[in-house]
């Protein structure tokens, strides 16, 4: 097989500095809100929610996680007292991770830095055609990282519907499985 050439060694290079320097930056950006980036994302997860609780192992999948890097997030987040761990009603080996009244709040507080950062760090001089750009070429390499396609991110077809009916024997918190949706039938790729 060949080197690469000089222009993959290029965009790779980029590739490989902005997954260093952004998830840093994002987080000195919500220092003030005393969250990082990636605990925004998970109490943004379970702030979208339905009955903002889902089981670890779906928060695991919206988040992109590990289910090991996210229980120790979730034990720094109960700590902090905005997120609680309860038994899954509907399967007692199951555990939910649930939003509380003060993870609510920090996350409301939290948006508004988390956007700023994104705008200004990320979209600011995009058009809509960069914006598709980067959502296509980052869900091309996610297809291919996650061929399983375990991840949120990566699942083909539609978000799941929170008004769907949870099947028999399911956790109320699990999400709905990804089928087509009649108020939103955008993949979840078009989305994200």
């Amino acid at each position: 097989m060949a080197d690469l050439q000089y222009d993959e060694r290029v965009a790779i290079a980029r590739l490989h500095a902005l997954l260093e320097l952004l998830p840093t930056a994002l987080d000195k950006e919500l220092a003030p809100a005393g969250l990082t980036s990636f605990e925004f994302t998970l109490l943004e997860a379970l702030h979208e929610a339905d009955g903002h609780r889902l089981r670890l192992s779906a928060l695991a999948s919206r988040t992109n996680a590990t289910l090991a890097r996210l229980s120790r997030v979730v034990t720094g987040l109960e700590r902090k007292k905005l997120v609680a761990r309860m038994p899954c009603a509907e399967d007692g080996r199951a555990t939910n991770a649930v939003l509380t009244d003060e993870g609510e709040t920090a996350y409301e507080e939290s948006r508004p830095l988390y956007a700023d950062a994104v705008r200004r760090m990320i979209l600011d001089g995009l058009d809509d055609d960069g914006v598709d750009q980067l959502a296509s070429l980052s869900y091309a390499i996610l297809a291919k990282l996650d061929p399983d396609r375990r991840l949120a991110v990566t699942v083909s077809g539609a978000a799941a519907c929170a008004a769907d009916p949870v099947p028999d024997g399911a956790c109320a918190a699990d999400p709905a499985p990804a089928e087509e949706c009649a108020a939103d039938p955008a993949p979840v790729a078009e989305r994200v």
